[in-house]
Formats: C-alpha cells, structure tokens, sequence
C-alpha cells in the first residue's frame, strides 16, 4: 500500500456534457498536502491512480503530470480539495481469498449434494418425484406406472434386507470352509515334504508363516499413504461433486470465472427456468417436484439437446419470447440458446451449443477453392445448428425466401444460385428489379440478366417472364415427346431443351406490386410455379414482405422449398414456412434480427418439418476481408462449360427485347378489315395483334375511343349503341397524318 495527497476540482453533478470522463476528478499535486483549502474539509477519495494521456501532452516542462482518479461514487462539491487516495498496488491477495473462500463452499456444496443423493437413493426419491410430476400434470398412466415401479422396487429392496443375513452366513461359511482347505492342503504339502526326504515339515511351515507375515507387512506399508491420501482423495472428488452440481455465490466469482464454460444438463436447465421467474414455474419447482425431461439433456452434435414438459399454465412460446433471459441462466449467448416449440404447446424442445460454437457461422463455403455440382442432388446451402450440412434440394422444387432486410436472403439466394452455377448443364436467369450490386458477379454465367428499378428495366423482366411462360408450354410437349413424367438426369444431358433451368427473382415484391406490370407478372409467376417443376424449371422467389399484396398465394403454396430469416409477424411466418407453421411451433419470429443474422428457419430440405440452417455467405464486396468469392466461383464455372464442349446454358436462343413505342394508327389499319368493328372488340384484336406490348392488354372499348378522340381526332359514333370503329376513318386519319409530315419536310 501506498498513501499520495494531490488537490484537485471535482467533477460539478450539475454539468451535462457529453465528456467521456464526467466521473472522472482531475487532480494536480499541491505543495503543502496538509492544508485545507479554505472552503471545507478535505475530499477524500478511494480509488486506482491512471494517467490521463491528454493531460501528459499538455502538460508544460517541468510541472508534474495530471492525474486521474477513478470516483468512489460520492457527489463532491464544487471546490478545490486536499485528496488522499490509497494505490492498490495489486488485486491479486483479493482474488486469492475470493478463489480460496470458493474453492471452500464448492467443498461443502459437493458434501451437501453427496449427502443429498444419498438420502435421496434411500428414500427412493427418483420415484417420488416422478410421481408428483406425474399428478402435477395430471397424467395418470405415466402416475400408475410409477406407482407400480416403486412398489416393484420397495419389494425389490425389502427382499434383498431379508436376505442379507443368509448372505453373510454364507459367505462366512465360505470363507471358514476355504480357510481349513487351505490349511489341510497346507499340512498335506509339508507332510510329504517330509517322506520324500526334501526337507522338514517345520520348514514348510515356517515358509508359509513368513509368506502371510510378508503380506502383512507390504499390506501395512502401502495402507499407510492410501490413509494418508484418502482425505486429500476424498475433497477433490467432493470440488468436482459441487463444481458440477453446486453454484457458488456471485460474491465468490473471480475474474477468471467468466470465461468459464456452464455443464448443460438437467440441473442447470431447471435452474434457469426458474430464474425466469414465472409463476407457475416457480410454485412447481418450490413443491420439490421435478420438471420433467422427456429426453434428458444429452450431447447433440455442436452442443446439448433436451425436451421438458413444462408445468402446466406455461407455454413453450412463452419461454421463446424470453431467449435472451434464458441465455443468461444458461451463461451463453442469445444466439447459442434455441428454445422452440415440441409437439405440444406445453413441450419444450431445447438445444443449447456449446460454448462459442456458433461463433464462426455456417463455416467456409464448400466449394469455395474447388468441386462441382449435380442439382439433381442438391446445392450446398448451409450447416445446422448441430453442425451438419445441409442441402439445398432443388429438382422438381421451387424456393420462396424472406425475411426483414439485412437478415440475409439475398446471401441465401446467391449460395443456391453459385452451386447451381457450378452444374455445367444448369442454365441461370436472374431478375433483379432494384439498383444493387448483390448479384452483378453472376451476369457472365446467365443467359439472362436484368438490374434496376426503372420501368424498362420492370417492363423487361415482365418480357422475359412471357418468354419463360412459353417454354414451360414447349418443355411440357418434350415431356410428352419422350414419354418420361419428368425431366431426368439422363434427359437433361441430352442437350434437347431440358437442362436444368434456376429462375431468380430477387426483391419479388417490387415487380408484383407495380402499378402497369405487377398484375400480369403474378399471373405468369403463379403459372411457371405450377407447372414448371417437373419440367426441370425451379424458380426461386425471394422478398421482404410475403404478404397476400405482394405475394400471391398460390405462389407461396407452390414452393415446398421455404427459407424464412427474421420475420415480424405469423402472417409473413406461414407465407414462408406454410399454412400453420407458426401454430406448431415452426416460427422464424423467434429469431432476433442481428442477432440471428445468416440464421433461418427452412422447410423442405430434410424429413422435419423445419430446420435451422446457418447459410453459407459468400462476399462480393473486393473491399472485405475475405474479398469478392463469387467471381472466382464463376470463372470456374465458365471454364467447366468450355472443357465441357459445350455453349453457355440457354445461350443459344435470343433475349426477347421490349418494344419502346407503338403506332396506335397503324395497328388498327393492320387489325381492322372493310367492315365496321364494335369499339369494345378492337382491344382484344390489337392485343393478339401485339402480345408483347403490355398497354394493349389493359385498354377497353371506352379508353380506346376517347385516346382516339383526343390524339388523333378520330371519332367513333354510338350507332345503336354499338359505338362501331369504322376503317375509313382511321385510314383517313394516317393520311392526314401522312401529308401533315411531307408538309413539315418540305
């Protein structure tokens, strides 16, 4: 210990700046460190002498540094003041006491918990809790059963009191008898030592009587070190009993303590719960009964896996909502606790990883360096959370993604599109109706691509959409050709138009809501998703907001591949994961965004009914410290192609392109004959006329007429209320139009 007197201004409480030090005292040496400063009595302080870099670099040559003291808590008074500050030069004799004094009652706490099993194993306590478990739940067979196995036991042990006196009798008689054997053989021996003349009776004796005091001896000489160690013996195995059954009070932690790992098990779990403070988990636990685990905590790849039925009032949603205050209780973090649903609203299924486990995410993408990929056996999607990888099924499927932004649905929608990429057979389209870079790395391996948010570019991917529309038509008809219910492996190599084709369209909710294409956009996605799955199409459909708005629900229906990240609601969770997902327990709304990011609730990629996935995430950002990995992935791709001798998927036909303007004039001389047409007819001749052009497909009878009459002057009269399109009249008009333009030329 060491005692300094410096003077110094305390920090004013009234003072709200935003200074980083608010609890901070500045304090400079004095020269007479007793006297007092004329305004009060001296301020003490307790605390750590720091130095203040910022004083040090301001401080004049030859004027001692300022220094800073750590305040004790108590608000001083605006004046300067004599303070006295004790240094602790180390923390290390508090620690020692602290380890000491816990090392102690983790001891005693192994004690306790040898005495209390012991006490419990008499009394048959396994069986007693499991019955008042059983009447807490109200479940009578599991309380017969139980009631019939303690009697069984308490028969069991009762026989067994009753038979331990004829047991040692026996064994005492065993013994004896063994004993005079072994004397008469004994005598036997030296007896005919004796006749054969090979030495004395005596001496046989004496050998023997010096074999049992050797015995003896060596007996006594190792006895005493097992005495003397058997306490040492005895008080480690009780710290390793507390340790893994106790908990030290927080008084006693240390500050190695928080890097300490917590065994998961079954008294941990409970100890938890009941932190909680729920109610009706807190009277259950406080009656001494047991919450029962129907499977006890047990290692479960990456971490532990158990299933609780909860007292009853007490929902395993309720437990959900309350993740992070579980985590704490669980000493992990809130991503390394997942508490969902079990088969019943009361059931409680619980894996917890192992500390730091999940640290590293979802791992390297696997074929990051190297490998390729047959869709026919799925694409590598990302890891569960028990660590085992999960793919990503994709023939005969479509995808629907979602999630709030951010949470990582575009990174799950580019881990499925580059392991497609690496299938020389598979053909990549890719629709992007905003202005972003996420999946620009892709364009060299798709034989259609479109990025923007601008009309054009909605107008576009409605364009490719028509094109898609009709090759689901004429991959149907080669279905039939070759007389196979579904594209195949074989048939896909075949080069005869039934590659594997992977559709995305990213942010899909931006094209089915647009005011002049959305309507007909949901019309072609609901189509495609139907029918496109056997013929070797899989579109793969991903958005923020799954509602009934921006997401037709027969869209939703029609993709068994779900991928839900953080979602807000049980609307946008059943969008996702299906019609009564939520309900049974299958809920990405648990997830918490940030927290959870690159985590997502995925249905269709194995035999359960949901999983939890950690995707792979591959970066396009060449600024980050992994760097781009997309293009690399695609280079190799491009090169499989080319040593494959074969063309880029789907480059063989041409991209339909969208048509800038119209003429309205020379479209209806085109459509219209010699006869007079009904105005509300000529619509639905312009439109088979141009089905490309999307205005033609929205206009009416009463639109027409009045554009007519407006642009062109054109007029349609009501001639028996039929409002017939004469011909004369429109091909006047070009004239006119016609000699208006050679007047403006010349």
């Amino acid at each position: 210990m060491s005692t300094s007197t410096y003077t110094g201004t305390p920090h004013n409480p009234d003072d709200d700046g935003d200074d980083e030090r608010d609890n901070v005292v500045h304090l400079h040496p004095t020269t007479h460190p007793t006297a007092d400063s004329g305004d009060g009595a001296p301020f003490v302080v307790g605390g750590e002498i720091v130095t203040d870099p910022a004083a040090e670099a301001s401080t004049p040559v030859g004027r001692p540094g300022t220094a800073l003291v750590r305040r004790a808590g108590t608000v001083a008074r605006r004046q300067t003041v004599h303070v006295i500050t004790t240094l602790r030069e180390s923390e290390r004799p508090v620690q020692g006491v602290r380890l000491v004094a816990r090392t102690g009652v983790t001891v005693a706490q192994g004690f306790e918990s040898w005495a209390r099993r012991g006490w419990d194993a008499s009394t048959m306590g396994v069986y007693r809790r499991q019955i008042r478990a059983a009447e807490a739940v109200g479940d009578q067979a599991r309380l017969a059963e139980w009631l019939e196995r303690k009697e069984t036991a308490a028969a069991r042990r009762h026989a067994w009191i009753m038979d331990t006196p004829a047991m040692v009798a026996a064994a005492v008689r065993v013994a004896l008898g063994a004993a005079a054997g072994i004397a008469v053989l004994i005598l036997a021996i030296a007896g005919a030592v004796q006749l054969s003349g090979a030495g004395e009776f005596t001496n046989v004796i004496i050998g023997v009587a010096d074999v049992i005091r050797w015995s003896f001896a060596a007996i006594a000489l190792a006895w005493t070190p097992l005495v003397m160690a058997a306490p040492v013996l005895l008080v480690l195995g009780a710290w390793r009993e507390g340790r893994r059954r106790g908990r030290a009070p927080a008084w006693l932690a240390t500050a190695s303590d928080g890097d300490a790992d917590a065994t998961i098990d079954e008294t941990t779990i409970a100890r938890a719960l009941s932190a909680l403070r729920i109610p009706q988990i807190t009277a259950f636990l406080k009656e001494g009964t047991p919450l029962q685990f129907l499977t006890p905590a047990r290692v479960d790849g990456r971490g532990t896996h158990a299933v609780i039925r909860l007292p009853a009032g007490v929902t395993a949603e309720k437990i959900a909502r309350r993740r992070a205050d579980l985590a704490t209780g669980l000493h992990r973090l809130a991503k390394e606790v997942w508490p969902t649903t079990g088969g019943e609203a009361g059931i409680l299924d619980l894996w917890v990883a192992d500390k730091g486990a999940l640290a590293e995410g979802a791992g390297p993408y696997p074929l990051l360096d190297d490998g390729a990929v047959d869709v026919f056996k799925g694409v590598p999607f990302g890891r569960t959370l028990r660590g085992t990888p999960m793919l990503a099924p994709f023939m005969e499927r479509n995808s629907l993604g979602g999630g709030m932004p951010g949470q990582g649905k575009s990174s799950a929608a580019r881990a499925v599109a580059a392991g497609v990429a690496l299938d020389p057979t598979a053909e990549l389209r890719i629709w992007v109706p905003d202005a972003n870079f996420d999946f620009e790395a892709f364009r060299p391996r798709c034989s259609r691509y479109v990025m923007g948010a601008e009309d054009e570019k909605i107008a576009e991917i409605v364009e490719h959409l028509r094109e898609l529309h009709a090759e689901v038509q004429s991959r149907g008809e080669l279905l039939v050709r070759y007389e196979i219910p579904a594209v195949t492996r074989e048939y896909a190599s075949k080069n005869i138009g039934l590659h594997p084709l992977f559709c995305l369209l990213e942010e899909a909710h931006v094209v089915i809501q647009h005011p002049t294409h959305g309507a007909e956009a949901a019309k072609l996605l609901v189509d495609i998703v139907r029918l496109g799955r056997k013929r070797g199409i899989h579109v793969f459909v991903s958005t923020q907001a799954p509602t009934k708005d921006s997401m037709p629900r027969d869209v939703t229906r029609n993709c068994s591949n779900g991928i839900a990240f953080a979602v807000g609601d049980h609307v946008a969770n059943d969008a996702l994961l299906g019609q009564g997902a939520y309900t049974a327990g299958h809920r990405a709304t648990e997830l918490i965004p940030g927290t959870d990011r690159g985590t997502a609730v995925v249905k269709g990629f194995s035999g359960q009914r949901s999983d939890i996935v950690q995707v792979y995430f591959l970066s396009v950002d060449k600024d980050s410290g992994t760097g781009d990995q997309v293009t690399p992935i695609i280079a190799r791709a491009l090169d499989a192609i080319a040593r494959s001798g074969r063309p880029l998927p789907g480059s063989a036909t041409t991209a339909p392109t969208v048509q800038a303007a119209r003429d309205l004039l020379d479209d209806l001389d085109a459509v219209l004959g010699e006869q007079p047409v009904p105005i509300a007819d000529v619509p639905a001749l312009l439109a088979a006329y141009a089905p490309g052009w999307t205005p033609y497909r929205a206009l009416t009878g009463k639109a027409l007429r009045a554009r007519l009459s407006a642009e062109y002057g054109v007029k349609v009269p009501s001639t028996g209320n039929r409002w017939p399109l004469d011909p004369i009249t429109v091909r006047e008009a070009l004239a006119k139009r016609a000699t208006e333009d050679l007047d403006d030329e010349g």
